[in-house]
Order: structure tokens, then sequence, then C-alpha cells
């Protein structure tokens, strides 16, 4: 992590991730970028559905290589690079036909390493093959929930899934929350652990810096009136009145509350619910 000097209250105590220790190249690729709108919590007459997101710094959008539908073709990793868009690494990825592609880079892979998607695959780093095919205790990242739907699981930095056991023809995996659920062993996953897992010991330091991330003001709800939160309202710092924290719509929120469907889908795939709140 880099330090700052405290020249300025803002400065005292920032941190952010030493990007020149891992990054090799300044500016993407351009054949594989592209402009992006950005989601800014608003929908199509301008008002505002979802809070605390906007303005920020212009981004590219990176097309990241979640379906890794090359299979049995070798690559090379050309680059590791910053990507505004996601907190993990990502490099282009030169496969042996000639195609690039941008993939997530797992935490100890360097420029020049390979790795290849493949059935009989190695169990190296970045490598991918069916979850049937990977020891148990491996750990794991970019993984299929359905075969051939393309990653969905465990791709932020620091992330890693592991494979706990095989059983009639599904994998327990061990999540990031704790939670442990059944996927089809014929699903693919990527060896490793997702780059970047500095990423979680920064310190944004001042208002200024979460604006340029895209991150609008966050305000308590104990500090609005009652017309506009549950937790509004009273003299002074008044409780919340009520046992449960609530959202601004008056939904269970937060303190380790259950606000899962009890009708999803995949809640028969569910071994063991994550720990939640403070026992975690």
């Amino acid at each position: 992590m880099k330090k700052y000097k405290p020249t300025t209250p803002g400065r005292r105590g920032m941190t952010r991730v030493s990007y020149k220790a891992k990054v090799t190249v300044s500016k993407p690729l351009k054949s594989l970028t592209k402009g992006m709108k950005r989601g800014v919590g608003r929908n199509s007459h301008g008002r505002i559905t979802t809070r605390h997101k906007g303005g920020g710094h212009k981004r590219r959008w990176r097309e990241i290589d979640f379906k890794y539908d090359k299979i049995g073709i070798p690559a090379k990793i050309e680059t590791i690079e910053y990507d505004p868009n996601r907190t993990a690494y990502i490099g282009v990825a030169l496969y042996a036909d000639g195609e690039r592609r941008y993939v997530v880079i797992p935490k100890s892979v360097e420029v020049n390493d390979t790795f290849i998607v493949a059935e009989d695959a190695p169990v190296t780093p970045a490598s991918r093959l069916p979850l049937g095919n990977i020891p148990i205790g491996t750990v794991i990242y970019n993984v299929e929930i359905k075969p051939g739907s393309g990653s969905k699981l465990a791709r932020s930095a620091g992330n890693y899934i592991e494979i706990i056991a095989h059983d009639a023809g599904f994998t327990q995996l061990k999540m990031p929350s704790s939670e442990i659920r059944k996927v089809l062993s014929t699903s693919w996953a990527c060896i490793g652990e997702v780059s970047n897992d500095e990423h979680k010991l920064m310190t944004i330091g001042k208002a200024g810096r979460a604006r340029h991330m895209g991150r609008r003001p966050t305000v308590r709800g104990a500090a609005m009136n009652a017309v506009d939160h549950p937790h509004g309202g009273g003299e002074g710092k008044a409780g919340r009145g009520h046992r449960r924290a609530r959202s601004k719509w008056g939904k269970p929120t937060g303190k380790g509350q259950k606000t899962r469907n009890v009708k999803k889908y995949s809640n028969k795939l569910i071994i063991k619910r994550r720990k939640v709140g403070k026992r975690k």
C-alpha cells in the first residue's frame, strides 16, 4: 500500500494500492475497449432510483472474457492492466491462434505466464477446467453457476472460493461469504485467487476522492427527520425507536437480519447459510 504524507487533513491516513508494482502498461488495448454510459442511479425519466451514485471520472469500457470459450488453445499473458470498472487487475491474453482477449488476472500470475482452458488442464493458476476435475481443497475464482453461462462468482479483488467436496454430480463450494452451496460439477472455474487483494485495505481519506469514484454522499437515517426515514426524528441523538434496523422504505436491513427471499430458486442448493452480523 502507498501511504501519503499528512500535508492536509484529507491526506492524513489516506492510502491507495501501489499499482506500479503490478501494472505493466498505462493505456488499454484499443481494439478491446469502447465508450460506455455509466450507471448514475437514474432511470429513463432522470429520477433517482439508486441512491449514492453519480458523477465520477469518465471511463472506457474493457471487454472482459468471462465465457472462456477458446477451449484447448494455450494462451500467454501479455500485459497486466488497471481497470477502472472493477477492483481486480485485468490482462491481455494472447491465444496461440493470434486472438487477444481481456481476462481477470489471478494473484500469482505475471507477464509471459501461460494458461489453458481444457477439461484436462493442469491445476495451475489461471488455467480453467470443470469443477469435477479440480481436487478438493483447491481455491478457485471466475466460477460458473450453470455450465456455459459464463463466470459469475468470485470475480472481485482478493476473492476466492474453496472446493470442499464432490458428491452426486455436484461440487460443494465454500463461498467468500462463508456460505456453503452446491454447483453442478460440469460448471467451469479458474484456478487461483483474484489479484489485488490489498484493495480492501484502501482508505479513501476525503470526500472529493469518493466523488471522483462516482460515490455521492450517504446520510445516516438517524440524522434525518422522521418524515424521511424510520430512524429519523427525536430530540438529540435518540434511539431508532424499534427493535430492528430498517431501510428508508421500512424493509429490514443490516444487523444480521435475514433478507433473502424464502422462495428463491437456489435455496435448495445452499447447504449452510452464510454467517452474518457480529458473529462473522
